[in-house]
């Protein structure tokens, strides 16, 4: 199999929280493992501070999945994770109306400890992108089969 020009890879974005994910994404690194050079890290307190439209703006500007990596029901935010899934609950039928693949974006449960996991779901979307391609060529596939207004 050819290996793409990192370039020309699929972007991931990774909102991890620091109670959880970003502290799972530390352990990776201090354990010296490898995950795909296509993925970026964001520390974020909470990721219900985000609106729907942050996620649809992002995949526009070219980052083709995002996993939000939260630390699950042990988070020190009260309520913090249930208003995350309904928040990404509630922007799958948005990214539908653009043409995007609602597997783009995904919560995932990371702990401060979770290197395992947190390698697994990176390597997942890693698959899933190489698979279905670039959020920006889906939406404008999308777009172009829309009936164009008089």
């Amino acid at each position: 199999m050819p290996t793409i020009p990192e370039t020309q890879r699929p972007k991931i974005l990774i909102l991890a929280t620091l109670s959880g994910g970003y502290a799972g994404a530390d352990s990776v690194g201090q354990l010296h493992a490898d995950y795909p050079t296509n993925t970026y890290i964001l520390p974020v307190i909470c990721p219900c501070m985000f609106p729907e439209q942050f996620y649809l703006r992002t995949f526009e500007r070219g980052i083709d999945g995002i996993l939000v990596m939260y630390s699950g029901t042990d988070s020190p935010y009260r309520g913090g994770p249930e208003r995350a899934a309904k928040l990404i609950n509630q922007t799958y039928p948005l990214m539908k109306e653009l043409g995007l693949d609602t597997r783009r974006l995904k919560l995932a449960a990371i702990c401060t400890v979770c290197t395992k996991p947190f390698l697994k779901e990176v390597q997942q979307m890693e698959t899933l992108l190489e698979g279905i391609g670039y959020a920006k060529k889906e939406i404008a596939a999308h777009a172009a089969k829309q009936p164009q207004a008089a």
